[in-house]
């Protein structure tokens, strides 16, 4: 049995009963959270999905991390494709009662999962040159597009491993088993994935750049209001599935998602 699976009562609905297909693990990841007011998302999230609030504003987060073991279930970690650094900007979202994630943008070390990550799962990921490097219990995280925003800072766990308790809101900002995208024609999907709960820990953090923010319009200088920390995560993702809209359901404009 993956790992992943070690405990599934935590999901807010069954875990998918058909196969998975792709596998991964994530490392030395952080949240950078920041409050922002819904209405400064709307333009970049599509018109189906309900933005989603907590204590009276929406979440904006980036999370810079590591990926390894990224393969197609049966198959062996590639050499130079499996292992590879991604710093995503995301939102939260509702659709059908799934609380999910929305992601603005996904830079990615590896040139192999940017073609893959957009062509199959319609996901806006950019290539970047990349690096993270732990020294201790520090990490060092650079990135930067090739011609783009940049991202540089070190952080570290800060506190002792916590999962979240429901009502939290570390837990409405982590405790998510889905994502949306859209494809090229304006299609939304949903993504299933699954772990067992986020191990979190407080983190300290010091952004030295991060353009991630201004580069969708979004004018954030102030630092981050929460910072969690993750050591490990192995995780396990579906095929995507197209979600129902309904006849009248309004299309959104067309990009680089699923």
């Amino acid at each position: 049995m993956h790992p992943a699976f070690a405990v599934t009562r935590h999901r807010p609905w069954p875990v998918p009963d058909r196969p998975w297909i792709w596998r991964q693990t994530w490392h030395d990841l952080l949240f950078l959270h920041w409050p922002i007011d819904a209405s400064a998302l709307r333009s970049l999230v599509p018109p189906p999905l309900e933005i989603n609030e907590f204590a009276g504003t929406a979440w904006i987060a980036v999370t810079p991390f590591w990926i390894s073991g990224a393969t197609l279930r049966a198959w062996p970690d590639i050499p130079g494709a499996s292992k590879f650094p991604e710093l995503n900007v995301r939102t939260y979202v509702t659709l059908d009662d799934r609380p999910g994630v929305w992601f603005l943008s996904l830079d990615a070390g590896s040139r192999w999962a940017v073609w893959a990550a957009r062509r199959l799962y319609h996901l806006p990921y950019v290539y970047a040159r990349m690096r993270s490097h732990r020294t201790g219990d520090e990490v060092t995280y650079q990135s930067e597009r090739p011609a783009g925003p940049r991202f540089a800072g070190r952080y570290a766990p800060a506190g002792p491993v916590q999962h979240s308790l429901p009502g939290t809101i570390e837990h409405f900002l982590t405790e998510r088993y889905c994502l949306y995208a859209r494809s090229p024609s304006g299609r939304l999907y949903r993504g299933e994935i699954h772990h067992v709960p986020w191990p979190l820990q407080t983190a300290r953090a010091v952004v030295e750049q991060n353009d991630l923010l201004a580069a969708h319009g979004l004018m954030i200088t102030d630092p981050p209001v929460l910072m969690h920390y993750a050591f490990r995560l192995d995780v396990v993702i579906w095929p995507l599935t197209r979600v129902a809209l309904g006849a009248a359901a309004p299309r959104f404009g067309a990009a680089p998602t699923r």
